[in-house]
């Protein structure tokens, strides 16, 4: 009876342990799924979408949205050339190959992080724009939240497990809603089988469901131990777009199958005319956006004002000063908080239409002091007499307003050598050229060198 037992129970045990090794997979990673109607945003299916998972390389969805985003607003370019730091270099596979030091446009990191879910290039992007991974994933998070996403945290660009960096089937369908409409110009990136990602070739880890589902164009795949095989998937078929969100697949051919059953349940749910219902774009300003390029010095909260030039043998009485001063704080203060209607319908910080009224005092003491007073010159705008027919580009844009932006986002970076200089966007019929002029030519070649080390783009522009 002895040897007996022992026989059964060696095999009980084994049995017990295959239980377990097979029920730890779904422990890992629960199955979550989310299928809307994406013309309007209603919601066809949903099961356990509420459920904050790893997402894995979702990650990269918001992490190309705000590259895309980045680029709208000037922060920086498509072919800004960016130096690849050593903490992006280091990062684990999937990945490009990047080496600490070599310079790489900005196209080529977005396509390999789109097309090959490459972790060191995601990483690479995050620290172009913000200075550092801990910052880009905090700017992540934001726009995350502007958006509506309101279960995601963000931890780092490339979508690695690590403690806190979750999300949920809903909000990442949310964001692909998001990028199918807010960025249609890119869109076509996630439906590449392969692209040039400027040191190779690279190859789409979505291409067999890209290839075997009828209509589908993207978006993103994702994958790790912690959070399984996800994917968020949209596609067309007789005007209808579906986008269906899905974690925890247990395996590549799983997922891809399980995915293409959601979006055909969508195309049967979903009616066959729909009113467009666009998402709006999650608010840009201060409070979202990180660093403007890589590695620039922040833009500090206010300009110093400009210290008065007196005339010779009058000096201004000191409550002159001091309420010339109270005017152009009020100014500053109601240019900063001040909004008006952007191009794209967002609110932007502008300054008020009706101008501040001057101080009672300071027009008292204007009528009372006489000629002495009245001989005062405010210079408003600086001069271009002299040796000041120099000036520098900063890049060619679609926009006035996105002109206009670059060139105070730049000036504000460099205060020291183009706080005295005169912005001017010249329009051309290639664009809008956003120009600083007004300067000498040892401060238009200084000012050039000074943004070149922080990767942006300039070119010096000779007299007129």
């Amino acid at each position: 009876m002895k040897p007996r037992f022992a026989h059964w129970a060696r095999i009980g045990l084994y049995l017990l342990v295959i239980a377990i090794q097979s029920a730890a997979p779904a422990s890992a990673a629960p199955y979550a799924a989310y299928v809307i109607d994406a013309r309007s945003g209603e919601v066809l299916h949903a099961r356990n979408a509420d459920t904050r998972l790893h997402p894995a390389s979702l990650t990269k969805m918001m992490t190309l949205y705000i590259a895309f985003q980045a680029v709208e607003h000037g922060e920086l370019t498509m072919d800004t050339l960016i130096t690849v730091d050593k903490a992006a270099a280091a990062e684990p596979p999937s990945k490009l190959g990047l080496r600490a030091g070599q310079r790489i446009k900005l196209r080529y990191l977005i396509r390999a992080a789109a097309v090959k879910s490459a972790n060191d290039a995601a990483t690479q992007i995050g620290i172009a724009i913000a200075g550092s991974p801990d910052a880009f994933a905090a700017r992540m998070t934001r726009t995350a939240a502007a958006m509506g996403m309101n279960s995601t945290t963000f931890k780092n660009a490339h979508g690695l497990t690590q403690n806190g960096h979750l999300s949920t089937a809903r909000d990442m369908a949310m964001l692909g809603r998001h990028l199918f409409y807010d960025y249609p110009e890119y869109y076509n990136l996630f439906s590449r089988i392969s692209t040039d990602a400027g040191l190779r070739e690279v190859s789409n880890t979505n291409r067999r469901f890209l290839k075997a589902y009828k209509g589908a164009d993207g978006i993103k795949t994702g994958y790790t131990r912690a959070a399984g095989f996800n994917l968020v998937a949209s596609a067309e078929r007789g005007g209808k777009r579906i986008i269906a969100a899905m974690f925890g697949g247990r395996s590549t051919a799983q997922r891809n199958a399980k995915v293409a059953e959601l979006l055909d349940l969508g195309f049967q749910r979903a009616p066959r005319y729909a009113k467009v219902h666009r998402p709006g774009k999650p608010a840009y300003g201060p409070g979202l956006v990180g660093a403007i390029v890589a590695n620039a010095v922040r833009a500090p909260e206010r300009s110093p004002l400009p210290t008065l030039r007196p005339i010779p043998g009058t000096e201004p009485p000191e409550e002159m000063l001091v309420a010339m001063a109270a005017t152009i704080e009020q100014t500053v203060s109601a240019v900063e908080t001040t909004a008006v209607p952007g191009p794209d319908g967002l609110p932007v910080t502008a300054a008020a239409a009706t101008p501040i009224p001057r101080p009672a005092s300071l027009t008292a003491d204007l009528r009372g002091k006489g000629d002495a007073v009245e001989t005062r010159v405010v210079v408003e705008r600086l001069s271009t007499s002299g040796d000041r027919h120099w000036g520098i580009n900063v890049g060619r844009y679609g926009s006035r307003y996105k002109a206009e932006r670059v060139l105070l986002q730049t000036a504000l970076t460099e205060l020291g050598t183009l706080g005295t200089a005169l912005r001017k966007v010249q329009h051309s019929a290639r664009g809008f050229d956003a120009n600083f002029v007004g300067m000498t030519q040892s401060a238009a070649d200084l000012a050039c060198r000074r943004l070149t080390t922080r990767n942006i783009a300039c070119t010096t522009l000779g007299p007129t």
